[in-house]
């Protein structure tokens, strides 16, 4: 069904007349697709379903494009991203096409449906001048930093699960429940692999987050339960470049305040508070979309 996916974006992009943006769209990394496997579970196969699915990617992708701008990436899960490879106004410009095929697209599907997902890329967009307002000194503050990953992460996961759950005549809000905490421990995850794994299997540099200025929730944990003295040397490193000293000091912190474990339990319980909203739903399978997620090492 995923293949059905991609065709469909591709096919989106080429409606458009124009072989440089399809040419530049094949070399966009590709990547889980989480929320189309989302949407294909609750919604099942169908032409509006795969359509939602290829219009959520593709939107996905030119978040992405963005963020890779924003965060002065050069790697996008192991390949060169686009602004890499031919700089940053094409990959903006590449974003804003594929952001604007999908919304037109969107117009061809039910009212509450467009809404959600429309409504969505908005909070997303809030959600990335969230983490570039937070990542300009350390931010001691749990609150903030949930807040910006429910806009830039879950927001528009709640939003894929919802579209789909309406599109096939489902209880929207139950399952748009699923879909945040889902897309919350997403990130937390992805934010904690940052830290544990290493930069072949990332295929970005490990422990990258904390020099673009980013304080996820590891490092939240850590730094409160750091005495004086070692909170001064964690802030010492925030947005420098770490020598390999210093990242075995960081990973040994991390250990010794259990910090990667207690955010590994709170994704954990997101996770198992997903599967508890659709308890009485039919079973489609979301169940092992949260093991994999939690699971993966990736």
């Amino acid at each position: 069904m995923l293949g059905k996916v991609e065709n469909l974006m591709v096919e989106m992009v080429t409606s458009l007349g124009d072989p440089r943006s399809v040419e530049l769209f094949h070399r966009v990394p590709k990547g889980k697709r989480l929320r189309a496997k989302l949407i294909l579970k609750i919604a099942g196969l169908s032409e509006d379903s795969l359509k939602l699915a290829a219009i959520v990617e593709l939107i996905h992708a030119a978040s992405l494009l963005h963020d890779d701008v924003i965060d002065d990436a050069f790697t996008r899960r192991g390949e060169e991203s686009i602004n890499a490879l031919f700089g940053n106004k094409t990959a903006i410009m590449l974003g804003d096409i594929l952001y604007s095929k999908g919304f037109s697209e969107l117009t061809f599907l039910p009212k509450d449906v467009a809404y959600s997902i429309a409504n969505a890329v908005a909070l997303l967009s809030v959600g990335e001048l969230l983490d570039v307002e937070l990542s300009q000194t350390f931010n001691e503050s749990e609150e903030r930093y949930f807040d910006m990953i429910y806009k830039k992460t879950a927001s528009l996961i709640e939003a894929s699960a919802k579209a789909a759950a309406l599109l096939a005549g489902k209880n929207g809000d139950i399952y748009a429940l699923y879909g945040k905490n889902l897309g919350l421990a997403f990130q937390i995850i992805d934010d904690i692999l940052d830290i544990t794994q290493s930069s072949e299997t990332l295929g970005k540099p490990s422990l990258n987050d904390f020099k673009e200025g980013k304080t996820t929730l590891p490092y939240l944990y850590m730094y409160r339960a750091l005495n004086a003295e070692d909170q001064t040397k964690l802030l010492s490193f925030f947005q420098q470049e770490l020598g390999e000293a210093d990242k075995v000091w960081i990973k040994t912190k991390m250990n010794e305040t259990k910090a990667l474990q207690d955010a590994i339990a709170y994704a954990r319980r997101l996770g198992m508070e997903a599967l508890d909203v659709i308890e009485n739903e039919e079973d489609v399978g979301l169940s092992s979309i949260i093991k994999e997620m939690i699971e993966r090492n990736f």
